[in-house]
């Protein structure tokens, strides 16, 4: 039976390939380069694994990841416009990259060769995991038997709920991407003081500061707990996942903390996927990004509100 609409994304979304082909989500990968002359495709030409590996091995050389052309859209997009097929296509915020741009000129040039292709492209206002959660939630719309306008409209409802709430093993990497702004006004430079950072609609702002991982770790935890006191939502009808970077057994670790203190504190949640943080944002964060990301499912399960 052939698909409603199709849903693309920028490889920003960080889902396994193995996942992204199991929901039938097309991925149009970013590039890294560690010498800015050559770049390669994330997981085509290099996978995370690998990118993690070379910053540790690499120390003080500093990666960047450009994003997807034009053309690569083009590509992505053009099978689907053929065979009148609907396309759905969510990009990373725009104010961390031009990748969204980028697909909307390669809409462009569909329509001029094919103006009855359908192709809505989405600014996501989030990245990484949260872009990825979000991508899963248009994906299960779709399933469900939503239509791709109907999808759309859920999606742009839903995306402002989205958070993303993390630390990072030190400044060193957020200082040299440009991202630090507010998060190193506020810890100033007091030696070995690590960010709490919370990214909403599209943004990064300081949440706190500490010394020491399992501290930083302890306010992360915290202000999941702040957003879902604060919501008039149960916690089911939300979608939540970790992300890491290099270090899995700390990511899978901090998932089962969290576990245990959500159930602790009365929260109704028996697993937690646990995703990998890819090269897009990994080239600001470093090798130890380590967070939640949440966001207000598409499809409630309206009984768990009795």
């Amino acid at each position: 039976m052939s698909e409603a609409f199709h849903i693309i994304s920028d490889g920003s979304c960080d889902l396994p390939p193995t996942l992204a082909r199991e929901k039938n989500i097309t991925i149009v990968p970013f590039y890294v380069s560690f010498d800015e002359e050559h770049y390669l495709r994330e997981n085509v030409e290099i996978d995370v694994r690998d990118f993690y590996q070379q910053m540790i091995d690499k120390k003080g050389v500093y990666p960047k990841s450009s994003m997807p052309s034009v053309s690569d859209y083009e590509e992505a997009f053009l099978p689907f416009a053929k065979e009148g097929i609907p396309v759905i296509c969510i990009c990373i915020t725009t104010k961390f990259s031009g990748s969204m741009q980028s697909a909307l000129n390669a809409r462009s040039m569909i329509l001029e060769r094919l103006p009855h292709a359908e192709i809505t492209v989405i600014d996501a206002t989030v990245n990484t995991v949260l872009q990825g959660q979000y991508v899963l939630e248009a994906a299960a719309l779709r399933d469900s038997g939503a239509g791709c306008r109907e999808t759309v409209a859920r999606l742009e409802q839903i995306k402002r709920t989205g958070r993303i709430f993390f630390t990072v093993g030190n400044m060193e990497y957020l200082k040299h991407g440009g991202r630090i702004g507010k998060v190193a006004a506020l810890a100033g430079g007091i030696l070995d003081i690590r960010p709490v950072i919370t990214l909403k609609e599209g943004e990064i702002f300081p949440s706190g500061i500490d010394r020491g991982r399992k501290r930083t770790l302890q306010k992360v935890m915290e202000l999941l707990l702040e957003y879902l006191r604060e919501s008039s939502l149960p916690i089911e009808c939300y979608s939540l996942a970790v992300g890491y970077g290099y270090d899995l057994e700390e990511g899978a670790a901090f998932r089962d903390h969290a576990l245990l203190t959500l159930k602790e504190k009365g929260f109704s949640i028996d697993e937690i996927p646990v995703y990998q943080i890819g090269a897009t944002i990994g080239v600001h964060t470093g090798p130890y990004p380590l967070g939640f990301g949440i966001i207000e499912r598409g499809i409630h399960d309206w009984n768990i509100r009795a």
